[in-house]
């Protein structure tokens, strides 16, 4: 069971590029998985609650300032820039509350995997992943709000409890059970991964299966629209690191964590408040993160 759930886990973007393609070319086999979303997103939530400690809140006190600037420049870049580039190139409104979303939602726990391969500083990736979900209830809602208003109506409320329902609870109760049973879930939680990447690569199934005929239409725009989002939260990030002088590894660390957005929330929360076509960015973006994570981490690993 160990080698097959590290096998799955080595091999993650494999299995998202895999099931993004069985999503588009079987959309019936796949399309009813959408209504599942919230629960499987609640799931990968629930594991990464199970893999922290209370130890791991010690890194706020340890790296204050970096943990500090990262969740800050996430919070103002990423919701900007998909601002800035739904405006330059004229989003349809239901492809634009998909590209906001995705950038006014936390950190994904896919950043933590390409700080490690980056060779970062993986406890200060996993702090700033925490906090800025834990952050999510408050400040998703009201960025969506400021940023998407002009398109749609934005129910800062109804967010808020979605947030709370699918992000903050299942992660309090990984946190719960991990300090309540110690040792005795160990291999609990080393299956835990390989089922979040499982239950990602779902999720993107889904939502590209449900939107196959309107990718033809809307694809490469999104995918454009993406690319660059992403890569401007890399770049952008990298560059306040490095202006504030912080080393290496943290530079690194806070660049990852800027880019890399936790897309399963912004597809789930899409699907909920604003239909099925405005997930399409969402469900793009956890693709392209993945393969210009590993890319990045790649070359940053050789030097």
């Amino acid at each position: 069971m160990v080698k097959v759930t590290h096998l799955i886990e080595k091999y993650f973007t494999v299995w998202i590029v895999l099931f993004a393609i069985a999503g588009f070319l079987y959309p019936p086999i796949f399309k009813g998985l959408i209504k599942h979303i919230p629960l499987l997103l609640g799931i990968i939530m629930f594991g990464m609650g199970t893999t922290l400690q209370p130890s791991d809140f010690v890194i706020v006190f340890k790296y204050p300032q970096a943990l500090i600037t990262g969740i800050f420049a996430q919070y103002l870049i990423m919701p900007l820039v998909a601002y800035i580039l739904c405006i330059i190139f004229n989003l349809q409104p239901i492809l634009a509350i998909g590209v906001i979303l995705v950038g006014t939602c936390p950190g994904g726990t896919a950043s933590n995997v390409i700080t490690y391969l980056s060779k970062g500083n993986v406890p200060l990736s996993v702090a700033m992943t925490t906090a800025s979900t834990l952050l999510s209830p408050l400040m998703t809602p009201l960025l969506t709000y400021f940023y998407a208003g002009r398109w749609v109506n934005v129910n800062v409320l109804s967010m808020f409890f979605s947030i709370m329902q699918v992000i903050v609870l299942p992660v309090t109760s990984g946190l719960i059970v991990r300090v309540v049973f110690k040792e005795r879930i160990k291999t609990f939680i080393h299956i835990l991964p390989s089922i979040s990447v499982l239950a990602i690569a779902v999720i993107i199934a889904g939502i590209i299966a449900a939107n196959a005929e309107k990718l033809f239409t809307v694809g490469l725009l999104t995918i454009l629209v993406v690319i660059m989002h992403n890569g401007a939260g890399y770049f952008l990030g990298y560059l306040i690191a490095i202006l504030l002088r912080f080393d290496k590894k943290a530079s690194r660390t806070i660049s990852i964590e800027v880019g890399m957005q936790n897309s399963g929330l912004a597809v789930s929360l899409a699907i909920v408040h604003f239909g099925a076509a405005s997930a399409i960015a969402g469900a793009v973006f956890s693709l392209w993160q993945n393969l210009s994570g590993s890319m990045l981490a790649a070359w940053w690993r050789k030097r």
